[in-house]
């Protein structure tokens, strides 16, 4: 089942409490700036989990009981919360009203505008898979399709883009991101990478395939008097060597892990 977005939360619970990480020191579960929004029977985002978490919920809505507006939390993540991170975090808590939603929703799309692009060309099994793996994440998802299918139930915020010309998608891939290529068709991979490896803006470049389609494409782009040094920059084939399960969850979740480190470190 697919988490609800954070607007879509906030219009079925619209009486919740915002409990936000104001402050972090140590070691603690989140970073300052996390939060969680506590309705009376259901819970948006998270702040770490672990009994930090669950004080949280408990004071959240016992506020939400009581009516106050506000209140605060200081934290010792000692023997004493059975939570030995060693930090201490400091809580604040909101009720919401619409204006605080408002704020609270423009605060969480401020922050996804920064969140780095992942361009998957193909909505195949394993371009699906993708999608779902990193649809969670703190990701800009596009899925890039040229054929009629209708791959119903994507992620929340994943984007499906059906066009006649996928290697132009290249282009609207933001500086810092990331192109996987994943379509049914050899000649339209090694079209999507060329575009993409002259771009030396994109963190990453993925192609799925084995050594022999490295070596085809190789001498495919040596044909196109395309620059040899671009297989530098080519991952392919993509999600490692460590497992040889080719069952697209598996090889989504590899190729997650992989985008996660170079994007997110």
């Amino acid at each position: 089942m697919t988490a609800p977005s954070l607007p879509a939360f906030l219009a079925t619970h619209p009486d919740a409490v915002l409990v936000d990480v104001a402050e972090a020191k140590g070691s603690t579960p989140r970073e300052a700036g996390a939060f969680m929004v506590v309705a009376a029977d259901a819970l948006f985002g998270t702040i770490g989990g672990g009994q930090l978490e669950f004080l949280a919920i408990d004071h959240a809505r016992t506020l939400l009981a009581s009516g106050a507006p506000s209140s605060s939390l200081d934290v010792p993540l000692g023997p004493e919360i059975g939570q030995c991170c060693g930090g201490r975090t400091r809580l604040a808590f909101t009720r919401l009203d619409a204006r605080s939603q408002q704020v609270l929703v423009d605060r969480q799309a401020k922050l996804e505008t920064a969140y780095p692009d992942v361009f998957l060309f193909g909505a195949g099994h394993v371009g699906l898979a993708l999608a779902a793996a990193l649809g969670p994440l703190p990701l800009t998802v596009t899925l890039v399709e040229t054929r009629d299918l209708a791959p119903g139930g994507l992620p929340h915020g994943v984007a499906l883009h059906r066009v006649a010309v996928p290697e132009a998608e290249v282009a609207m891939i933001r500086p810092g991101g990331a192109a996987v290529i994943l379509t049914h068709d050899h000649a339209l991979d090694f079209l999507i990478a060329r575009q993409a490896l002259a771009r030396p803006d994109l963190a990453y470049v993925g192609m799925i395939g084995s050594a022999t389609k490295r070596a085809t494409f190789a001498r495919w782009l040596d044909r196109e008097g395309g620059d040899p040094s671009m297989l530098d920059r080519l991952v392919l084939p993509i999600g490692g060597s460590a497992l040889r399960d080719k069952r697209p969850p598996v090889i989504a979740a590899l190729v997650a892990a992989e985008l996660l480190t170079v994007l997110l470190s």
